[in-house]
């Protein structure tokens, strides 16, 4: 790794790291190291540092804020590329607004209620990148990313760059083509928002962030919604029938808030949380005959 990581930095991409632990850029805490870690400063240093890791055949990973994300206790192997700072630009013409991956999906939310557009009121409590949003079609309160994004300008594995539109971005719940058929990074997105009243908006902004203060632990570090909802049932409802709230192992813990989370409560490892959460499958399976598939993404070394 050491001539692979002197190569790296030669490239002037921006700050590149060895080993940096990935507790240290994920919502809950936890994560082990990353062999080489990039925080590149432009759209031009990504696709450069694409080109070069997809010549040389070496497996690389991107994040956002770390929402959503569990990393393994044993890291990720190869290249971790972080989308933030040189990545959070904002152009607004009009109603239509073009922002860079790597900007606050709820700093965004707020800034734009503010200048009296609308359709961007249920992410005010999202605590995720614009890019990590695109890619898993992030949503609450009755609404999401599909209902906004006209296009998404993506970084894909063999260095090449597009604008996809929204139906090629085949959203579906929680889910885009980003996931399976198509990896690749998403560096910019279009949003068509519509011209609003300021002060509803923002009240509306306000009461979103109100109910998920209320309603959700982010007091502890967590990754947000742990299960995808079966619908017509709710994760969260399940798991608290069940009675498992508060239920501990190790360091994770169910929230006693709110079922469908998992709160590190004190040195958690990945383990503890996997364990938990095999085992509010197999209880909510035994209970009632549903089988729970994770919304939360699970990467890392085996």
């Amino acid at each position: 790794m050491d001539g692979l990581f002197t190569e790296i930095q030669e490239l002037n991409i921006g700050k590149v790291k060895r080993n940096e632990l990935l507790s240290q850029h994920t919502t809950m805490k936890i994560g082990g190291p990353a062999d080489i870690f990039i925080e590149p400063a432009s759209l031009g240093d990504i696709q450069k540092v694409m080109t070069f890791l997809k010549e040389r055949q070496i497996p690389w990973r991107a994040i956002g804020r770390g929402s959503n994300l569990l990393v393994s206790d044993k890291g990720i192997e190869g290249v971790v590329i972080k989308l933030g700072p040189g990545l959070d630009h904002l152009t607004i013409n009009d109603s239509t607004i073009t922002v860079g991956g790597g900007h606050s999906l709820v700093s965004l939310s707020t800034l734009i209620s503010k200048k009296g557009l609308s359709g961007l009121e249920f992410a005010s409590g999202i605590p995720g990148s614009v890019g990590g949003a695109v890619y898993m079609n992030a949503g609450a309160h009755g609404s999401d990313i599909s209902k906004i994004l006209t296009k998404a300008h993506i970084l894909f594995e063999d260095g090449s760059m597009e604008w996809i539109s929204n139906d090629e971005m085949e959203f579906t719940y929680r889910t885009s083509v980003l996931q399976k058929k198509r990896p690749g990074i998403v560096l910019e997105a279009e949003f068509q928002l519509t011209k609003g009243d300021r002060t509803s908006i923002v009240s509306q902004m306000q009461k979103n962030k109100d109910y998920r203060k209320e309603t959700q632990p982010w007091n502890f570090p967590c990754a947000g919604s742990i299960f995808r909802n079966p619908l017509p049932n709710y994760a969260g409802k399940l798991i608290e029938d069940a009675g498992l709230k508060g239920y501990q192992i190790g360091g994770a813990k169910i929230s006693e808030m709110h079922g469908n989370f998992i709160v590190n409560a004190g040195n958690a490892t990945a383990k503890d949380v996997l364990d938990l959460i095999q085992y509010i499958k197999e209880t909510i399976l035994t209970s009632y005959g549903i089988k729970m598939e994770t919304e939360v993404e699970i990467i890392g070394r085996g």
